[in-house]
């Protein structure tokens, strides 16, 4: 609402009428499935979000894929993806979770990479030469 110099304000709890009650409602709900499916990343981008339309316009552009971009950030995942070892000091959960993050953005973009070709690159390029007695044994 506008206070007596014209600028807006936001309403107060006396101010608002039923009809304010239920967009607000609405809105809380709106946002509430919105933040429902975000990960960490995204979740980090909207967080200064205050109604339901910012977080969707945020995460639009955000997410929005020109041509160009697509096939850039296409090749810097494959590249990402040849290049793919498991850390030092990295558990195996954690090294498979990273790739599966990796592979799964690779998929967003169009890039299949088969289960068969996922598994053989863990199984002889991404794990460090101490898990070969065990490679061997499987």
């Amino acid at each position: 609402m506008k206070n007596e110099e014209g600028v807006v304000v936001p309403k107060t709890r006396a101010d608002c009428t039923a009809k304010d009650f239920k967009k607000w409602e609405k809105n809380a709900k709106a946002k509430k499935w919105l933040v429902r499916g975000l990960g960490t990343d995204e979740y980090c981008r909207i967080q200064s979000c205050t109604t339901a339309k910012e977080i969707w316009d945020t995460l639009q552009v955000a997410h929005e894929v020109i041509p160009q971009v697509k096939r850039s950030r296409g090749t810097l995942l494959y590249s990402q993806y040849e290049n793919f070892t498991m850390k030092e000091g990295e558990t195996i959960q954690e090294m498979y979770t990273r790739f599966t993050t990796l592979t799964n953005e690779l998929k967003s973009l169009g890039k299949i990479i088969f289960e068969e070709d996922k598994v053989e690159k863990i199984r002889t390029r991404v794990l460090p030469v101490s898990w070969e007695s065990k490679i061997t044994a499987i």
